[in-house]
């Protein structure tokens, strides 16, 4: 009876002893943090296949990666047959091997042997490397019994390979293949990977020059067992004895030293899978280091490229400055695909593009370009010269300035800027009345970014329209993407764009014929084989350079200048930007041209001369493709004149016999762009004299400059004398006699040439100028102070 008891007694006490040892070991887990390692990490970026273009040192100043995904086979084997051989049958604690490791250490009278597994160390690394004695070692024993609950076998390893220390300040797998053997560590070799596998162990033995026995013979052990074990064959093993250690530590790679930058600041202590393309990205850099030694001649310091890939929005490199040792200290550290720079004429494809969707523009159509002033802007072309008027696809592809300003006011500046909005232009901080007119001009801020996503966009609408029957989505402009686990969203089918494929089609086809006045010719040299519709830009003050370009496949977008802003003569966007940009594209496989949305295009008949529709009075027509729905008028610069019988004169039923007279249409442009035109186009037919003694209420005098007359300031000369205003006037005839009034004083005559110099007070004055056929043309103005 008292044995029962007794055995009662016993399994009660001892299974409430259990009981509580199970309990405590439970609860105990509980102060075991999640996650378990709390450390800082480095910021790491990949390319789109996984190379390393750079990475940030931690915050703890360790180059430690953050955790690895998947472990490298032969690493795997060789830190198994080094470190723990039954690591994937034990429960996280080897007895043997703590029975052996103490036998060792009591034989030694020191500790020669931990007795450690994998599972153990990790604990141990977890807890910040304490010291080595009893009580710690209990801890990471009761550590390991719950990791290994907690975590599979696979991701134990990966935790130690990813903490392991590797002498210096180098931690992990993934750093310490980088920073010895400056590759991945998925191509390491047999002898690399037993390398990293023992430095754990003892990583004060890499030091290269020093203590490289040691780190040998640890090594070629590690290989000696793994021959043993039948891991690799002898042949291998030879090779792999005979390799040599690390002879210094690498530098890591940075292809994209800002992209790397800007992941350090949104993504710090993450690994990132971009999207740039590492063959890209280092031909652009190369393309760039090329064309700095050039424009460093000219003090020029600063460049930024970019590179996308138009159906997906994919960044392919990311060059956000030009980065040398001997560029330093010229604001090289500056990110300019992120900086807000002055437009410049960039922005001019995106109102002709837009124009044309409203039908208020045809490509043909002459565009006024001839001197201007709204209120106190006055737009002058970058050659200062004036055409007249223009065609409208030949003012975007010459880039001139004074027809864009003359389309823009007809379009309006606040529906312009809510399309450039709408387009993915985050710069616009102000109103539109801010800006005016000189929006187009460069009157905005633009970042490299948004404007390589905008012109992206028009060409992603363009493929998507002519590769799924007509489809357009509601979120056609959205940013470019750097993320390779991220995808530009376009949102739903859409019945009514923002823009028409047809209409961007016709933009881009007025782009592929860009030209530049005289001034800046020699762009020809970097024409390229390759379809590309392109545009440039260049600043007020020469402060900025740009160049964007286009194929069904690519967007390349280049700037040029210096990040402080100092602008340098010659820096312009044909210059400087163009020929980065087709050295770029030249590094880029070779892509087809769009296709012609024709189901949005209609062909139409357009005078000839004027590119407006034809009237009645246009003899000569030509037939184009625009895009439907054009609301342009009837030509209105044709006229039905009649001539005498010898064709000399112009005459009419008061003065001459009309059987007798020659009936004939003419194209006749109001004066002052008559005054022009007729220099740069040497068909152009000015009207014939009308014969003496007939009379017509035909306009034969119109002024030039000013155009507008309501405020004009006159400033004073450097010198402190009153200034001057120049008034120039335009005459259909030639040899004529002008005479020039002010407030009923006369001034003089002109001929031919007639510009007169005035100095009026400030005040209301009136000018009045007359020939010698009886013409007359009176104006009202008011100068003032300010």
């Amino acid at each position: 009876m008292v044995k029962i008891l007794k055995n009662r007694r016993f399994w009660k006490w001892g299974s409430i002893g259990i009981l509580s040892i199970l309990v405590l070991f439970l609860l105990g887990g509980l102060f075991i943090p999640r996650p378990l390692f709390t450390t800082s990490y480095s910021t790491v970026v990949e390319s789109s296949n996984g190379d390393l273009l750079g990475a940030r040192i931690s915050d703890d100043e360790q180059w430690r990666f953050p955790a690895v995904d998947s472990i490298p086979q032969k690493y795997e084997q060789c830190v198994l047959q080094f470190e723990d051989k039954h690591f994937y049958a034990h429960p996280g604690v080897n007895l043997a091997s703590i029975v052996r490791a103490m036998v060792q250490n009591i034989k030694a009278r020191e500790v020669v042997s931990g007795g450690s597994t994998i599972t153990m160390q990790v604990s141990r690394l977890a807890r910040g490397n304490r010291k080595r004695n009893l009580k710690n070692k209990m801890i990471e024993v009761f550590w390991a019994l719950h990791i290994e609950l907690r975590y599979s076998k696979a991701e134990i390893l990966k935790l130690y390979a990813s903490h392991a220390p590797f002498g210096g300040n180098v931690v992990g797998i993934d750093a310490a293949s980088w920073r010895y053997f400056a590759r991945d560590s998925e191509q390491l070799s047999w002898a690399e990977s037993a390398t990293l596998a023992v430095l754990p162990n003892a990583p004060s033995l890499i030091y290269p020059g020093r203590l490289d026995d040691k780190l040998k013979q640890k090594r070629d052990r590690l290989l000696q067992k793994l021959l043993e074990a039948g891991k690799i064959d002898s042949m291998t093993f030879e090779l792999a004895i005979s390799e040599t250690l690390p002879e210094k530590v690498n530098a890591l790679p940075n292809a994209a030293y800002h992209f790397t930058e800007m992941m350090n600041e949104e993504r710090k202590g993450q690994r990132t899978r971009s999207t740039i393309n590492s063959v890209i990205q280092n031909r652009a850099n190369q393309v760039v280091r090329k064309h700095q030694r050039r424009l460093k001649a000219n003090y020029i310091n600063n460049m930024a490229v970019l590179v996308a890939e138009i159906p997906s929005k994919k960044v392919l490199a990311y060059v956000g400055n030009t980065l040398s040792i001997d560029s330093l200290g010229h604001g090289n550290f500056v990110d300019v695909i992120q900086a807000p720079r002055s437009t410049g004429s960039i922005l001019k494809p995106f109102l002709y593009c837009k124009m044309m969707d409203e039908g208020m523009l045809l490509p043909s159509m002459l565009v006024p370009d001839i001197p201007i002033r709204f209120g106190g802007f006055t737009p002058m072309n970058f050659d200062r010269q004036y055409n007249g008027a223009v065609p409208a696809e030949e003012a975007l592809a010459q880039s001139l300035n004074i027809p864009a300003v003359h389309l823009l006011r007809e379009f309006g500046v606040a529906p312009f800027y809510s399309f450039l909005k709408q387009t993915g232009m985050t710069t616009l901080y102000q109103a539109p009345d801010y800006y005016g007119l000189s929006l187009i001009l460069g009157g905005a801020e633009v970042k490299l970014w948004d404007l390589a996503g905008m012109y992206a966009s028009l060409a992603t609408i363009l493929d998507t329209y002519n590769n799924q029957d007509g489809l357009y989505l509601s979120k056609p402009f959205t940013p470019l993407i750097w993320d390779e686990n991220e995808k530009a969203e376009q949102g739903s089918e859409l019945k009514q764009p923002v823009v028409r494929a047809a209409s961007i089609y016709s933009t881009f086809k007025a782009l592929l014929e860009v030209t530049r006045p005289n001034t800046e010719s020699g762009w020809e040299r970097f024409a390229h084989s390759k379809k590309i519709a392109w545009k440039t830009g260049t600043s007020f003050g020469f402060r900025d350079a740009w160049a964007v370009g286009i194929t069904p496949k690519y967007v390349v977008a280049v700037w040029c200048g210096n990040a402080d802003g100092e602008g340098r003569a010659g820096l312009t966007g044909v210059s400087a930007a163009a020929p980065v940009m087709f050295d770029v594209f030249s590094t880029l496989p070779d892509a087809s041209w769009f296709e012609t949305p024709v189901d949005e295009m209609d062909s139409i008949e357009v005078c000839s001369e004027s590119g407006f529709l034809p009237g009645e009075n246009c003899d000569e027509r030509k037939t184009i493709l625009v895009p439907q729905g054009n609301k342009i008028g009837v030509c209105r610069w044709h006229q039905r004149i009649h001539l005498n019988a010898e064709q000399t004169h112009r005459v009419n039923a008061n003065c001459y016999p009309v059987s007798k007279m020659v009936h004939k249409n003419w194209f006749v442009l109001p004066p002052s762009m008559e005054y022009y035109y007729k220099r740069e186009n040497v068909l152009y037919a000015t009207l014939p004299p009308l014969m003496p003694g007939c009379t017509e209420n035909q306009q034969l005098l119109d002024f030039i400059y000013p155009r507008e007359w309501n405020r004009i300031f006159i400033p004073v000369e450097l010198d402190g004398t009153k200034g001057k205003l120049i008034v120039e006037l335009a005459h259909r005839l030639n040899n004529v006699d002008v005479y020039w009034y002010l407030d009923d004083d006369f001034l003089g005559v002109t001929k031919n040439m007639h510009q007169f110099e005035l100095r009026p007070e400030p005040g209301w004055h009136t000018i009045t100028v007359s020939d010698n056929l009886g013409n007359l043309l009176t104006k009202r103005f008011l100068v003032v102070n300010r």
